[in-house]
This record gives structure tokens, sequence and C-alpha cells, in this order.
């Protein structure tokens, strides 16, 4: 029995254990904003539709899950994963489009992913009170 072409021949976790730059969190965390990312940009499609998104609209929606779950944490929760730029969320998809587990057009790039955003910027909490009278 011959293996698809676009079939990986290791499974995500072995792949990912054998890179060993992140850990599996990470990965489950990139593939939960990937969801939501694209629901946020293309709206509710059925599972056949082209739902790509761009680095830079992944990397944003990184950041905004990273924020809305972690809040002030969130910059301490990614540096613990070795996340401490927006090319790293690039050198995770890029891995995983590597070994035919995501899937990239002509025009997508590595360089996507570059200094998206500032990470002391992006992550910096400042907390927000209500005064109640």
């Amino acid at each position: 029995m011959t293996k698809k072409k676009d079939q990986p021949e290791a499974s995500m976790e072995q792949i990912i254990r054998a890179d060993g730059r992140y850990p599996l969190d990470a990965f489950a965390f990139l593939h939960e904003a990937l969801a939501k990312t694209s629901k946020s940009v293309h709206g509710e499609q059925d599972e056949t539709a082209n739902r790509h998104v761009s680095g830079q609209q992944l990397c944003c929606g990184l950041r905004d899950l990273a924020l809305e779950r972690w809040g002030p944490l969130a910059k301490t929760v990614l540096a613990r994963w070795n996340i401490r730029g927006s090319i790293d969320f690039g050198n995770m998809v890029y891995l995983l489009i590597k070994h035919n587990m995501m899937r990239k057009t002509d025009e997508d790039s590595l360089e996507d992913f570059r200094n998206v955003f500032d990470f002391e910027d992006a992550f910096k909490f400042v907390a927000q009170f209500e005064l109640k009278e």
C-alpha cells in the first residue's frame, strides 16, 4: 500500500516533538486561533470552503486570543512556549506546512509573520477599573 502524496509520514505529535522548538500546547493554541480567525475573517462557511487567512491575520488572531484567555499573563505564557515574536507563529505554521498538515498559497511566505506587531506593545496590559459611586 502506498501513501498518498499529501499524506503525512508521521503524526503531528511526532513531528512537533522531533522539531522541539515549541510544545504541543502551543500548536493546540495555534489550531484554536486559526479556527477563530478564519471564522472572524470569513464568517460561517461549510467545511469544504476555502477559509485561507494571511500570516498577518493569523498573528493578530493569536494575539487577540492570548489576551482574551490570559490577560496580563499572555506574554508570559507565550514565552514559556518559546514564542517571543510573531515569527515564532510563522515557524510553527511552516513546520506544519512542510509536513503537509497545513496548506499555503503561492503568495504566502514565512516572512508574512515577521514583525507583525511588537510583543512588548501587544501584550502590555493596562488594567481598567470602573469606579462605582
